[in-house]
């Protein structure tokens, strides 16, 4: 099994900008230790005739056509159902005095 050192666990530490104790660094060593051995087993298992696999549920991403179209109803149906409108144009309420 993959050994850890205390300097590998800092120099991680320090590129993730994180600042650990000496308990902390020994617990890393432990984990990090062991998340290792689990890839070593991992490693060790036999993938000649396993096709490499992205995706397995068969399902494959579906493209609408690209057209162009109004993704918004027009001026005179957007104007229609403001309270009220003038010129064209949405009228508010005056905001600043």
């Amino acid at each position: 099994m993959a050994k850890i050192n205390k300097e590998t666990v800092q120099q991680i530490a320090q590129l993730a900008r994180l600042e650990v104790s000496e308990s902390d660094i020994k617990k890393y060593q432990t984990e990090l230790s062991g998340i290792l051995g689990y890839v070593e087993i991992i490693d060790k298992v036999d993938t000649k005739n396993v096709e490499p696999t992205a995706q397995v549920t068969g399902l494959s991403d579906v493209y609408a056509e690209d057209k162009s179209r109004p993704s918004y109803p027009g001026r005179d149906e957007i104007l229609k159902n403001a309270p009220d409108s003038q010129n064209g144009f949405i009228k508010v309420k005056r905001v600043l005095e």
